[in-house]
C-alpha cells in the first residue's frame, strides 16, 4: 500500500506502521464469467491483507498518523474486521487499543483482538450502540477515536484500493466496480482515487460505474438511492449474517450516494441466502475464500446481468472485502 506514499498522509521523515498490507491480487474469474456470460469478470481479493480484510489499509494509515501525532491510546467501535485491524496495527505501533463490538459478533473477531492485546468491550445492541459507548468512555480519557469518518486518515488508506485497481488494469478503469457497503468508506475512497488519478494524469477515460451492495435486512443506502434522497435515514431492526453490513447508520451516506449517482451506478440489496450462495460459488468455481460481504457482490451481479444493465462485453470487478474463515459457521 505504501508504494503510494506520496499520495498518503505521511511526511518524508516518518515511517509507516505497516504489516505488508495492500497490493492484493486481481484475479480473472473465467468459470464464473462463463456461467454469467461475462468474459471479463475479475475479483480483487482483499482477504489477503493482514487481519484478513480491507480494513488493514485504513488502519495502517490511521495508526501511522496517530503515532506521529503523539497518540498513546486508540479506540474503535466495530462489527469485527475493523477491530481486528486496529488491534494488530496498534500492537505493531506499541499503542494501547480499546475495541467495542456487539455482543453477538462472531467469536473469532473477539479472540483475534485479544490475541493482539486489545481491550475488548462487548455491547448489547449494534455497532451504533458500540460507537456511543466507545465515545462516552473514551472522550473524557482523551482516547483517539478512529471510527469510520470520525478522522480523515482511514479513507486515505482505503483509497489505495482504487490506485491498485487502476494500476493492475494498466492505468484504465473497469466498466463496473461492485462493492459491499456498510459504513461506506470503501466506495468513498475508491471514488476519491478516481479524482486524484485524473488530476495526476495517470488515468484517462470514463470512470467506473459503482454498485453498492447491502443486505436486505439492513439497507439504508439502497433505500436512500432508490428514493432519490441525499442522506440515508437510520435502519430500524438491522439484521443480517454479514456483520460488516449490519450498519444501520451509514456515516458516509452523503459521500456514498454522491459517488453512486455521479458514476451512473446502482444500489442493490440481497438476501443472506444469496450472499451465502455467493460465498460458495466464489469458493467452488474460483478458489476465493470470501466472507458473506464478498458473496454479496456476486449475488448483486446476477440480476444486473440478467436485466441487461451489465453487458456481456463489460469489464466487471467484484471486491471481496474479507475472508471466509471467521464465517465458516454460515456454511454448515
Amino acid at each position: 500500500m505504501w508504494r503510494y506514499a506520496p499520495a498518503l498522509p505521511i511526511l518524508d521523515d516518518e515511517q509507516p506502521v505497516t504489516l505488508g498490507e495492500g497490493w492484493t491480487p486481481l484475479c480473472h474469474a473465467p468459470r464464473l464469467g462463463a456461467e454469467l456470460g461475462l468474459s471479463r469478470l475479475f475479483i480483487k481479493d482483499e482477504a489477503l491483507n493482514p487481519t484478513n480484510s480491507f480494513k488493514a489499509r485504513g488502519m495502517s494509515a490511521a495508526v501511522t498518523r496517530a503515532r506521529a501525532l503523539g497518540v498513546t491510546t486508540l479506540v474503535v467501535p466495530s462489527a469485527g474486521n475493523a477491530a481486528c485491524a486496529l488491534a494488530a496495527y496498534a500492537a505493531k505501533a506499541g499503542l494501547a487499543a480499546h475495541v467495542f463490538m456487539p455482543r453477538d459478533v462472531k467469536r473469532p473477531f473477539i479472540s483475534e483482538c485479544r490475541l493482539h492485546g486489545a481491550d475488548v468491550t462487548l455491547v448489547d445492541g449494534l455497532i451504533t450502540d458500540a460507537g456511543q459507548l466507545a465515545a462516552d468512555q473514551g472522550r473524557p480519557l482523551g482516547w483517539y477515536d478512529v471510527s469510520t469518518l470520525k478522522e480523515p486518515y482511514r479513507v486515505e488508506g482505503k483509497k489505495t484500493m482504487g490506485y491498485e485497481i487502476a494500476e493492475q488494469f494498466a492505468w484504465t478503469w473497469p466498466d463496473w466496480i461492485i462493492y459491499p457497503t456498510g459504513g461506506g468508506t470503501g466506495i468513498v475512497g475508491i471514488w476519491k482515487a478516481c479524482e486524484e488519478l485524473e488530476r495526476l494524469g495517470w488515468v484517462t477515460g470514463p470512470r467506473p460505474r459503482l454498485v453498492s451492495v447491502q443486505a436486505e435486512g439492513c439497507a439504508p443506502i439502497v433505500r436512500a438511492f432508490q428514493t432519490g434522497a441525499k442522506t440515508a435515514s437510520p435502519w430500524v431492526d438491522a439484521t443480517t449474517a454479514a456483520d460488516g453490513l449490519r450498519v444501520p447508520v451509514a456515516v458516509g451516506d452523503i459521500l456514498v450516494l454522491r459517488a453512486l449517482r455521479e458514476s451512473g451506478g446502482r444500489a442493490l440489496a440481497v438476501t443472506d441466502a444469496e450472499m451465502i450462495r455467493g460465498m460458495r460459488d466464489l469458493g467452488r468455481h474460483e478458489g476465493i475464500g470470501a466472507a458473506p460481504e464478498g458473496g454479496s457482490t456476486l449475488a448483486a451481479l446476477r440480476p444486473l446481468v440478467a436485466d441487461g444493465t451489465i453487458a456481456s462485453t463489460d469489464r466487471v470487478l467484484l471486491l471481496n472485502t474479507g475472508g471466509a474463515l471467521k464465517y465458516l459457521d454460515l456454511l454448515d
